[in-house]
């Protein structure tokens, strides 16, 4: 079992930046893949960004040239570096860890989340 717990989330002007980050609990299970995910409301959850553990990455359309993700193999953490954020950046960020190579999933762990919300 992996626990997952984000910090980072705020209430943040348009423009301006947010740097999340989401730390995994040591486990014997090899985390291969983590993304962040968000879900706004009414709207459907959906992949913001991924990464593997050989670093290859994966944005949703609308972040890309705006957010950087990251991880540190090392210290079992995921960063996202968000910056230039809009009032549609708005959501709750899901971290989430899986043992498939492959950025786009499945994911097996989940964490509780954590606002972000940007006032225009």
């Amino acid at each position: 079992q992996v626990h997952l717990v984000e910090s980072g989330g705020d209430l943040v002007q348009a423009g301006g930046s947010l740097r999340l980050s989401c730390a995994a609990s040591r486990s014997t299970v090899t985390i291969n893949t983590s993304a962040w995910f968000r879900q706004a409301p009414g709207k459907q959850r959906e992949l913001v960004a991924a990464v593997s553990r050989d670093r290859a990455t994966d944005y949703t359309d609308s972040v890309k040239g705006r957010f950087t993700i990251s991880r540190d193999n090392a210290k079992n953490t995921v960063t996202l570096q968000m910056n230039s954020l809009k009032p549609e950046d708005t959501a709750i960020y899901y971290c989430a860890a899986g043992r498939s190579w492959n950025v786009r999933g499945p994911y097996d762990y989940w964490g509780q989340g954590t606002q972000v919300t940007v006032s225009s």
